[in-house]
């Protein structure tokens, strides 16, 4: 079967009253910024959905988005947050934290969280949701749903509906979206009814012939389907002044937890890596003074990156990603990082991981 088919073949368990398990994976869009509720999500509304048109099933939801990351950290995380509870329908959205600037880039990222999802052991059915910057009409649809296309999946246009339907006059920008990305509550009802739209037509349309589910070769070189997350569960770095941070972590939304932490200038931390891709993970903080840390690659000290703390915005710390290998050698690589500036007292450097392939 191929993604229809699996749709269609999970409305028909709906129906027979098996128990259905709906997920969400991205942004803080799917998260539910802005909602003032959980129940007012454009998530939740679509889980409301299944459940309002198969009242005999058993629904169970999952909503694994984390705002402020892109579909480079959803590969990584998705067996972690969204895979192990085994979902039968997942709809997946990094339109608007994919960044256009770095189109082919995030195309390749993006291929590989659609076909670890699509691939994964419990076959669900896949939807990709395009939202989009209000004020723009910039996101990344264009190459996701090219991605989408070829691999026969589903996907829903906000900047084709909602972001042209406010061009047109009938709605005003502000009804739907206080800072021209994040939806109210009545923009997460609207995204919402473009998705349950789609829903309800193949709900009520009839039987196709079949479609080979095989999975086909990918368009990108697709190197970052196997990524994978390192901290301090699976990896023991060479440490000086760094720490291990022992609390315990409750939950995907726990964001600065089994990472490492360092706040005296001089600190270190040494990794020794096999892989091609490698991507540091690090909490940039609206708290300032912070920390900032100095990164070197095989000894390479001739091209240091800089892993600055300090974060110019003002709606919270960022769970930041900075690549520092693309498509390199698959070999062992060194990757060594030192604090060179303190920040405020109490104000430490925390890395949360390695993201790997």
């Amino acid at each position: 079967m191929g993604n229809y088919d699996r749709l269609k073949q999970l409305m028909k368990r709906a129906e027979c009253g098996d128990t259905i398990t709906i997920g969400f994976l991205g942004g803080s869009i799917t998260q539910g910024s802005l909602a003032s509720s959980d129940e007012n999500t454009y998530a939740y509304r679509v889980f409301k959905w299944w459940e309002q048109q198969f009242p005999l099933a058993r629904f169970q939801y999952v909503n694994a988005g984390i705002g402020g990351t892109s579909s480079q950290y959803g590969v990584a995380r998705a067996n972690r947050d969204l895979l192990i509870y085994r979902p039968d329908f997942v709809v997946i959205d990094f339109s608007v934290n994919d960044n256009c600037d770095r189109e082919d880039f995030f195309a390749e990222t993006f291929e590989g969280v659609l076909r670890k999802v699509y691939d994964s052991d419990s076959n669900p059915a896949v939807l990709v949701l395009n939202n989009v910057h209000y004020d723009t009409g910039i996101n990344m649809q264009q190459k996701h749903n090219e991605i989408a296309d070829h691999y026969g999946i589903l996907h829903v246009s906000i900047k084709d509906t909602l972001f042209r339907e406010i061009r047109n006059g009938k709605y005003k920008k502000d009804m739907l979206t206080p800072d021209n990305l994040h939806p109210n509550d009545l923009g997460h009802e609207l995204v919402a009814d473009e998705i349950c739209k789609e829903l309800q037509r193949i709900k009520d349309a009839e039987e196709v012939a079949s479609e080979e589910d095989e999975l086909k070769e990918p368009v990108t070189e697709n190197k970052y389907e196997n990524s994978r997350i390192l901290n301090i569960t699976n990896c023991i770095p060479q440490m000086k002044g760094f720490k291990v941070d022992t609390d315990e972590k409750h939950g995907h939304l726990d964001l600065y937890k089994n990472g490492w932490i360092g706040s005296r200038k001089g600190d270190s931390i040494c990794f020794n890596i096999e892989a091609s891709n490698i991507a540091v993970q690090y909490r940039r903080s609206i708290s300032k003074p912070a920390p900032v840390a100095r990164l070197v690659l095989d000894d390479d000290i001739t091209v240091p990156i800089i892993l600055d703390a300090n974060f110019n915005e003002d709606w919270g710390d960022c769970l930041y990603l900075e690549t520092i290998l693309h498509h390199g050698e698959l070999e062992k690589h060194k990757v060594s990082i030192e604090i060179i500036e303190e920040g405020k007292k109490d104000k430490d450097f925390y890395l949360v991981s390695l993201i790997v392939s």
